[in-house]
């Protein structure tokens, strides 16, 4: 099979990927081109990009394989709710039209969605977590290594270990529904008052803030974890068997009171909520880890599924030690499964003729992701004929004047909207469609939080760095192209800080050198960058270097809170004129937000934030 797309749709984060034998040619999320957060409508939109960007047809299309196997997921919801019966009724119903149209069925799905699909083009289906796995080790720069996936639910699986080598990927063991560490983080998630599936990175920002007062309770009442990694949670405090929501008054007791409301105060117990849970969840991954190890064998480990993106969780696994090398897939959640489905096809036909010695060539970046660079990317002329049709203001500029520009409204402290190149793939601006800054500034955080992404104070910006000069910043001396890792701040680096302070009182006090991206335990989520991946901003990161000594930006996705990351023109100069961002550089223009017309400058995004 030559041709291959991958879907994910109908759970969270509809997706898809185009392979051609075997190498990733395009990637998208739904969400991107039809606005809506976390799209889990059939992805027609980012099929037909796909399609366009490989010069294909749907007629040309070997297969079509799904991330997930319907069947078998209902089977387990339906068995779930009879064993729990009566007490899901008012939930059950509700889903079950959905399940009895157009999921259950999902090949007459998939072909009426794509009427030019031959019927002779097979529709294939992975399970769930195989998908996952596949992501985690069949792009990574490994020819061998265990493999670790950890999510909410698949069809039954909820965790596995598995083993990659050449092109097979099995897996070793696994636990089941309802014994869940994603389940169990999205619980807390909710009770602290962020939205379940999308808000679980914001509660890991707000762990350093407090003290992990709760662990020792949640490890006695709410999950029973053993040396190897194994896990069970106690059903009496949650409410997802249900289905009416996550935790109940039990769970509330346990934690001092009633779940934060979204817009509510955030008071130190949150905190403190915060900080304990994610404790367990590091504690748990590296249990977890160890058994990889030990099963296996193997000195390396690939992941993958949505607590894969925990950075924090994954920083302590790197320097814990227990592998030589991790890497992580960068689309780790379900947007991922329709990459890792299409790749465990295609790698399962590879694999009769795959023999010990063959090892599947790298990419020059190491991994074979292409820096998850793979949505849409505008020509000059596209871009300044939606410039146009704004009516906007604009100037051009040749590569090395814009550049230049660039830096100087950088040291100036200004905030930049940055569009280059191919969109991202995955929840994280690497670098293309990302929002940058000084992170030198002491004000720049606030700023960036407050006046540019209309989100909460306490969340931290990551810092964007030269590969080669991240161990002279941070504490970490390899590759993290993808955002996925966690490493503290140099020592030398570091500014004393009042120790009596507690809580949001902690905020303000600069912390180091390069306040903009540094946490308040002296942590960052670093990304390094080379000229191999990126050529563009590591050319950016040099200039920016000569100018100032300093060779790290922050970098933060080019989005208002509630909102996709920008894709088109169109999306970043809306997003331009809506915020108070200072400056736009897209293509070959620059725009001052300004200098706009001034029916432009009036926000039309409050409705939509979350």
């Amino acid at each position: 099979m030559r041709h291959l797309l991958g879907i994910s749709a109908f759970y969270h984060d509809s997706a898809a990927v185009l392979l051609r034998d075997g190498e990733i040619l395009a990637a998208a999320q739904e969400e991107r081109f039809t606005r809506r957060k976390n799209d889990e409508r059939f992805p027609n939109q980012a099929i037909a990009y796909c399609l366009r960007a490989a010069h294909l047809e749907l007629a040309e299309l070997d297969a079509v394989v799904f991330y997930d196997k319907p069947i078998v997921k209902f089977a387990r919801m339906l068995e779930t709710f009879l064993a729990i019966a009566p007490s899901g009724w008012r939930s059950f119903p509700k889903i079950l039209p959905s399940w009895l149209g157009e999921k259950l069925n999902l090949r007459q799905t998939i072909r009426e969605e794509l009427p030019g699909l031959p019927q002779t083009c097979p529709i294939l289906f992975t399970e769930h977590h195989q998908a996952h796995a596949a992501s985690a080790f069949f792009p990574s720069p490994f020819h061998e290594a265990a493999i670790l996936t950890i999510d909410g639910v698949g069809e039954w699986a909820t965790t596995t270990i598995g083993r990659g080598r050449g092109h097979r990927c099995e897996l070793l063991q696994e636990i089941r529904f309802p014994h869940s560490l994603g389940l169990l983080y999205s619980a807390f998630t909710g009770y602290c008052g962020f939205r379940v599936n999308s808000g679980e990175y914001k509660l890991m920002g707000l762990a350093p803030y407090g003290q992990p007062k709760y662990a020792a309770a949640i490890r006695e009442h709410l999950i029973d974890l053993k040396a190897d990694g194994s896990f069970r949670l106690n059903l009496d405090y949650f409410g997802f068997l249900q289905g009416v929501q996550m935790t109940n008054e039990r769970f509330h007791r346990l934690f001092g009171g009633p779940p934060r409301q979204p817009e509510g105060p955030v008071e130190p117990r949150h905190m403190d909520v915060a900080s304990s849970i994610q404790a367990v969840i590091e504690d748990a991954l590296l249990r977890l880890a160890r058994q990889a190890r030990q099963l296996t064998g193997l000195n390396r480990l690939a992941m993958a599924g949505g607590v894969a993106l925990n950075c924090v969780a994954n920083g302590h696994l790197l320097r814990a030690g227990i592998f030589d090398e991790l890497w992580v897939q960068p689309a780790a959640g379900d947007a991922g499964g329709a990459l890792g489905a299409a790749l465990a096809v295609w790698h399962a036909g590879q694999a009769q003729v795959d023999t010990p010695s063959v090892s599947p060539k790298a990419s020059p970046a190491g991994d074979k992701m292409r820096a998850s660079l793979l949505g849409p990317e505008y020509t000059d002329a596209e871009i300044e004929a939606v410039l146009r049709g704004h009516g906007a203001v604009y100037e051009r500029l040749e590569d090395g004047a814009l550049l230049d520009r660039t830096v100087e409204l950088l040291k100036a402290e200004q905030v930049i909207g940055w569009v280059q190149g191919r969109m991202e793939f995955g929840p994280r601006a690497l670098g293309n469609r990302s929002i940058l800054g000084d992170p030198r500034s002491a004000r720049m955080q606030s700023v960036m939080n407050l006046k540019v992404k209309f989100r909460e104070s306490f969340r931290p910006f990551a810092p964007i760095v030269l590969r080669e000069r991240v161990a002279d910043f941070f504490e970490l001396d390899q590759a993290s192209p993808y955002m996925l890792l966690v490493a503290p701040v140099k020592p030398a680096l570091r500014l004393p800080i009042d120790e009596r302070l507690q809580g949001m009182e902690r905020l303000k006090q600069v912390r180091s050198t390069l306040p903009a991206v540094t946490h308040v335990d002296y942590s960052a989520r670093v990304q390094t960058v080379t000229s191999e991946q990126n050529p563009l901003i590591y050319a950016l990161l040099k200039r920016f270097e000569q100018a100032t000594g300093c060779p790290v930006l922050v970098n933060t996705s080019f989005n208002v809170r509630g909102e996709p990351i920008v894709c088109s023109p169109d999306d970043a100069y809306r997003c331009l004129v809506n915020t108070e961002m200072d400056y736009l550089v897209i293509g070959h223009y620059l725009l001052k937000r300004v200098a706009q017309p001034k029916q432009q400058l009036a926000r039309t995004f409050a409705a939509q934030l979350d």
